[in-house]
């Protein structure tokens, strides 16, 4: 019987049998399986040069499948970035829609166009344009993954405008209102070896390249980002991962951090 179920399941695409493109700080063009709600907290923390103290945000999010080529994000913001202490600062929105996919046996390649939108209450600080808390704007882009075996190999790129700029902080003039955004993921399937339930662990190890570049302003980054994924029961996710930056000349929170989340999954919620 759990064999039958095991099958039924895998079919039904609920496995995380392409675990290994479940990045950590990216999103792969394939979606969550239909009818699901996801709920995930995120934590992130770094250290800003010439400050004392740990930068810090918190990020709760609900995702929905709302079926296998369309996805919604919806998610909230809190740090203390601009702050004494911790407060809500923002909120953002997040749609994916997956337009291409070729399958095959152990292998696939899959489009996605994306599009989102935040909202924050913070000053203008930086050069980065960061729509996880730290300022308004608009982005769109578009990601292609290729799956073959235990190995996703994924690339973004995509195009961020500010929304408003007339909060920008005095001391820092001449910030870049536009931006392009480029990332290479890698991702593989560590364990298991071989699947015969859909309660095993699963581990996966990451390696992700993220980098931005200011149009109208000599600002870029690029950053590297490994990371490493516990799935449970094939519902459950723990992520721990490390960001720093390779190199770049962009005023930003922190050019270090260091990421912890955790995300529960609801199968079949709709009808």
């Amino acid at each position: 019987m759990q064999r039958i179920l095991f099958v039924l399941l895998f079919a039904a695409g609920f496995l995380p049998a392409q675990g290994q493109e479940l990045y950590v700080f990216t999103e792969p063009a394939s979606n969550m399986p239909s009818n699901t709600i996801s709920t995930k907290l995120t934590t992130v923390r770094g250290n800003r040069v010439g400050l004392s103290g740990v930068q810090q945000r918190y990020i709760p999010e609900v995702m929905f499948g709302i079926n296998k080529n369309l996805m919604l994000h919806a998610a909230a913001t809190f740090s203390n970035m601009a702050t004494a202490g911790v407060a809500w600062e923002g909120a953002y929105a997040y749609g994916k829609y997956r337009f291409l996919s070729k399958d095959g046996i152990h292998k696939h390649f899959r489009m996605a166009a994306f599009a989102e939108a935040s909202y924050s209450r913070n000053p203008m600080m930086f050069d980065e344009i960061s729509l996880q808390g730290d300022i308004s704007g608009l982005q769109g882009g578009i990601i292609a993954t290729q799956l073959v075996n235990r190995l996703a190999v994924s690339g973004t790129a995509s195009f961020t405008r500010l929304l408003h700029t007339g909060k920008a902080h005095p001391y820092h003039p001449g910030m870049p209102e536009k931006a392009l955004n480029y990332s290479l993921s890698a991702g593989y399937l560590v364990l298991p070896r071989e699947y015969t339930d859909y309660r095993q662990l699963n581990f996966n190890v990451y390696t992700e390249f993220l980098g931005q570049r200011g149009i109208g302003a000599d600002t870029w980054f690029i950053d590297a980002a490994p990371a490493i994924q516990f799935i449970i029961n094939s519902n459950s996710k723990i992520n721990l991962g490390y960001r720093f930056q390779l190199g770049g000349n962009a005023y930003r929170s922190y050019t270090d951090s260091y990421l912890v989340s955790f995300e529960h999954t609801f199968f079949k919620v709709f009808k």
